[in-house]
Order: structure tokens, then C-alpha cells, then sequence
């Protein structure tokens, strides 16, 4: 008995479907996976990871860093959706975290002690002679962290000074205009206007433990993307050696994107502590130095009116992403 032929329509359809299956294994492979994305502006702690990806360590097309020029731009970029993570300092990550946006710290990039400066001109030399003057700093974040600190050195209240506030990017034009006294600022800006001048006035090294710059990146990302964000951290590790090992090699391979000479790249690294792997797993443990800091920093955002609440630390910190070893 011979079977009934298809009709020539249901015959088109066989064949087509025929047709695609051979393609269909192929298909997710030509869909490459959205890369992790995290923004960062120029600052030498995160300029590490800016290294891992020009010496090739990282995976090819599994990340991308987006190059911002201030921490008001990174987090533009995290409310865009543009961004995944962020370079931030910890009071930032806390902002963002108050606008919603959640944010667990993986990694301590560096832990200030130095590099985050109060400039003036040579005339102010005490810190009672800023009573009157015009202070700038990016007000945002921990320029406001450091004002707040600055005049309780000073013994002086926020009306005592004029305030003005000026974005990262905008530091080494608004003082070189001379309309400013003093400024709050970091590296590498604070060495170049330290070269045309400026007075170190004060920085973080008064401060000690109080000022963190950190990797935090939304807990979803992390999750689906941990073999990218291992490799990311892995890599900026894997930097803090070279430049341990090989300092003035790896200083001038930096130098390029902190636009600084290469002497002076390294000397902008001498106001940072650089914490390993050991001393990471020790920040970023339950309840270890970093969380305490945190509800620190909690405390004196919310009475700067910053923070509407303090915040609640809830997944702040993780340490689950870092490798298992210094080799990793």
C-alpha cells in the first residue's frame, strides 16, 4: 500500500522548517552575551583594571569599560541603564543605593591615604584662613564627605565659607581661572595643580580608613555574569602585582590615561593603599571594616541631608567574586 504524497503547500512547509533546522544549533552562537559594563573615570586606584584590558588579561568581548570623565558621569551612566557597575567611592555607591538602584560592593580597589586633597592658594596656610573664601568641591558624593570633615578640622560651620560646586572634570579649569581659594580634589589633578603651585592645605592621611574606592555592581549582573566579574577582579589584582614588581614599567604604561609623566604616575599612586586579596576577603567580610565604615558614612550622609534614610547596609558587601588565590 503507497503511502498519500503531500500536498505541494504542506510540501513547501517541510521543506522550509527542513531548511532552518541545520541553522538552528548555530543561532545563539551568532547572539554573543551583553558584556559586563562598568563605568569608571580616571583615578590611579582604577587604573589597574585599565591595565588588565591593555595587557590582554581579560576575557575578549565578556567586559567592557566605560570610560567617563567624573563619578557624577558613572553614575549618570548606572540610572541610564548604560552601566552594570561602577568605580565609586563608597559614599557614592550609598546614593545610589537611596535612589534605588542596587548595588553590592565586590571589590576595595584602594583605601585613600593622601591622594584625596584640600588645595589653596599660597596665601591660605592655616586652616582658619578659609573663614570667608570660596571653597569648590563636587558636592555630589565624598567632595561633600570631605567638606564636612575640612570644617569640623577647622572648627568652622558651612556658612562661614562660600561653597561652590564644580564637577571633577571641570577642577583644573575652575582653579586656574583664580576664582577659587581652595578646592577639594583628588589625583591626578592634585598633582598637576601641586606642580603649578598649589598648597597642600590638607588630604585623606588625615582621615585614616575613612575614604574607599570600590568596585559595585548590581546583584543580578554579578550573579548571571560572575565568570566575567571574577576574571575583571582577577585582572586588577593581577595589575597591583605588576606594579608592585615592575613599578616604573608599569607606572608609564599608566601614565597615558592619568596624563601625567611617568615619575609622576607613580608618585600619584603614593597617597593610596593598595589592599590584596587577603586584606579584601578581611574588608569585605560580614560585618568586617568596610560595613562599619558604611554605616559610619551612613550616619554622616543622612546628617548632611543626602541621605533621606540611612541606609540599611542589606547586600551592600560581598566577597563572593574574589578568586580563590593571588594566582587566580
Amino acid at each position: 500500500m503507497r503511502t498519500k504524497s503531500p500536498s505541494p503547500v504542506l510540501r513547501r512547509h517541510l521543506l522550509r522548517n527542513l531548511g532552518i533546522l541545520p541553522l538552528l544549533p548555530f543561532l545563539p552562537a551568532c547572539q554573543p552575551a551583553e558584556p559586563l559594563t562598568i563605568a569608571s573615570h580616571v583615578w590611579p586606584g582604577y587604573e589597574l583594571m585599565f591595565l588588565a584590558r591593555g595587557e590582554g588579561w581579560l576575557p575578549e568581548g565578556a567586559i567592557r569599560l566605560l570610560e567617563t570623565t567624573s563619578a557624577t558621569r558613572s553614575m549618570l551612566a548606572l540610572r541610564e541603564g548604560r552601566a552594570h557597575g561602577a568605580a565609586l567611592t563608597l559614599d557614592e555607591v550609598m546614593l545610589m543605593r537611596a535612589e534605588g538602584i542596587p548595588l553590592t560592593v565586590v571589590l576595595v580597589f584602594d583605601i585613600s591615604a593622601g591622594a584625596d586633597v584640600v588645595l589653596s592658594r599660597p596665601p591660605i596656610r592655616e586652616l582658619r584662613d578659609l573663614r570667608g573664601k570660596r571653597i569648590a568641591a563636587e558636592t555630589t558624593a565624598l567632595g561633600a564627605v570631605m567638606l564636612t570633615r575640612l570644617l569640623d578640622k577647622a572648627g568652622l560651620q558651612r556658612s562661614d565659607v562660600n561653597i561652590v560646586s564644580i564637577a571633577s572634570d571641570e577642577h583644573l579649569q575652575a582653579w586656574r581661572s583664580g576664582k577659587l581659594d581652595a578646592l577639594i580634589t583628588y589625583e591626578p589633578t592634585a598633582s598637576r595643580l601641586l606642580n603649578e603651585g598649589a598648597h597642600r592645605l590638607l588630604d585623606s592621611r588625615h582621615f585614616p580608613e575613612s575614604i574607599f574606592d570600590v568596585l559595585a555592581v548590581r546583584p543580578d549582573v554579578a550573579q548571571r555574569q560572575s565568570a566575567a566579574l571574577r576574571s575583571l577582579i582577577a585582572g586588577h589584582f593581577k595589575g597591583i602585582r605588576q606594579l608592585r614588581q615592575n613599578p616604573q614599567d608599569t607606572a608609564y604604561r599608566l601614565a597615558g590615561r592619568l596624563n601625567l609623566a611617568g615619575d609622576q604616575a607613580l608618585q600619584a599612586f603614593r597617597g593610596l593603599h593598595l589592599p590584596g586579596l587577603p586584606q579584601n576577603r578581611a574588608l569585605l567580610a560580614a560585618n568586617g571594616r568596610l560595613y562599619q565604615i558604611g554605616a559610619e558614612l551612613s550616619g554622616i550622609m543622612h546628617g548632611n541631608a543626602q541621605l533621606k534614610r540611612p541606609d540599611t547596609l542589606d547586600g551592600l558587601i560581598s566577597d563572593h567574586y574574589l578568586p580563590e588565590n593571588e594566582s587566580a
